[in-house]
């Protein structure tokens, strides 16, 4: 069943605003069954962990199962393989201390010029700390993908870690994570994932990827603000953690340090218990591909995501075509329709010589939301030599957004084109 985007739109009260949300790669719109797993909480059983009294119980209890939730959704081996944290920049950071731990001097950092800058800086700063060098692989501006020859010859040169996004803020590649795992693996590196543009359009699965480490934000899944880390557990009992001396020893408490956002938690399992919902009646042409390896909750997620990256196709082709139709745009990343499953719908672009903040604040007056600037993604501005001229104007859909919404998004384009040339 094709997805019905009025039900879906019900779900996230944001959306009853008369606006059009394409500033969805820097957050989406929260949905209704995070806002009340968030509100329940803090009425219901809003206490600290581990106690013994029934709403310290009860408040474990939900935790628990969002750290299987979030286990099921990504499919990791344990829920003691994921770790909540605040973000996916200070998960990094925190992560990256505890890894360089285990770094000698001359050991080599491989990271790549499309990333967001909290994969890049969290490893430049660890590195200089341990007397670590960092190489880059380029991404190919023409068309934003990755420039594998230089991976392969990078590799080489045997990296301890390589750090990689799943698909670029920025542009919106979708990078080979498995085939570089597979490749960094054999050059005997650790693999550190940054999923978080990824995640919101697509399924995941860590233990078919082989990564070892898989990080994302809630708050980009239409969920609260927090960030999820999986890792090995192998990996994670074995690293050493900067925590406070009473804290446990095991994963996945030894790296979350301090009392956690307890209700940002309920409200991911929110999150999930949506896409659940969102599986259960729109993923049933996706079953038999889940089937027989995944079941129940499982299945649901991974449906869910499958009928999201299939319904994202057309908005992908849509905004394409958009782009492509009004005079004076220059996009960068992936553009041919043939290839459109090696994107997000993220975009970046230019107009002319206009600046993209003027673009941005003409969109805001017709209630168009976007993004201008580099996103974080300063490598690629940089790289792209637009950083010097207030980097690119980005619209990113997700599966709540419509056809006639891009729609609109294009006509009011071409009339601020036409009355700033």
């Amino acid at each position: 069943m094709t997805i019905d985007i009025t039900k879906i739109q019900e779900r996230f009260p944001a959306l009853e605003r008369p606006v059009v949300f394409l500033d969805n790669p820097g957050g989406t719109q929260i949905v209704g069954d995070s806002i009340d797993r968030i509100k329940n909480y803090l009425i219901e059983c809003n206490a600290n962990f581990h106690g013994v009294f029934a709403s310290s119980r009860e408040s474990d209890a939900i935790l628990d199962e969002a750290r299987q939730a979030a286990a099921d959704f990504l499919n990791a081996k344990l829920p003691q393989e994921i770790i909540f944290g605040p973000n996916m920049t200070s998960l990094t950071f925190h992560i990256s201390r505890s890894l360089a731990r285990t770094w000698k001097p001359g050991d080599k950092i491989l990271l790549t010029r499309l990333e967001h800058d909290a994969n890049i800086t969290p490893w430049v700063m660890a590195a200089e700390e341990r007397g670590c060098s960092i190489s880059f692989v380029d991404f190919n501006p023409e068309d934003g993908t990755l420039n594998m020859d230089e991976m392969a010859s990078a590799l080489s040169e045997e990296p301890v870690l390589v750090a990689i996004g799943y698909a670029s803020n920025a542009l919106g590649t979708i990078n080979p994570v498995k085939e570089i795992v597979s490749l960094a693996h054999h050059a005997g590196a650790l693999v550190y994932v940054d999923a978080v543009q990824y995640a919101p359009h697509s399924p995941i699965d860590v233990q078919r990827l082989g990564c070892d480490f898989l990080v994302f934000s809630a708050y980009k899944i239409f969920g609260p603000h927090i960030g999820v880390l999986y890792g090995r557990y192998d990996l994670l009992d074995s690293l050493p953690a900067y925590k406070v001396r009473p804290a446990s020893n095991l994963p996945p408490e030894k790296f979350e340090t301090g009392t956690k956002n307890h209700e940002g938690i309920a409200g991911l399992l929110g999150t999930f218990e949506y896409l659940e919902w969102l599986g259960e009646n729109y993923g049933a042409e996706f079953v038999d591909q889940y089937s027989p390896d995944f079941q129940g909750r499982k299945q649901n997620l991974k449906c869910a995501m499958a009928a999201v990256q299939k319904y994202e196709y057309s908005i992908n082709q849509a905004v394409l075509d958009t782009l492509e139709e009004t005079p004076g745009v220059t996009l960068y990343g992936p553009s041919e329709l043939t290839h459109i499953e090696q994107r997000v719908p993220t975009f970046g672009f230019r107009v002319k010589d206009i600046d993209p903040r003027t673009i941005c604040k003409y969109l805001d007056k017709y209630g168009i939301f976007t993004w201008s600037g580099n996103y974080y993604a300063l490598s690629v501005t940089e790289r792209l030599g637009v950083e010097e001229k207030g980097g690119m104007v980005r619209v990113g859909a997700v599966h709540y957004n419509t056809i006639e919404e891009i729609t609109h998004f294009g006509k009011v384009l071409a009339e601020i084109v036409t009355s700033l040339a």
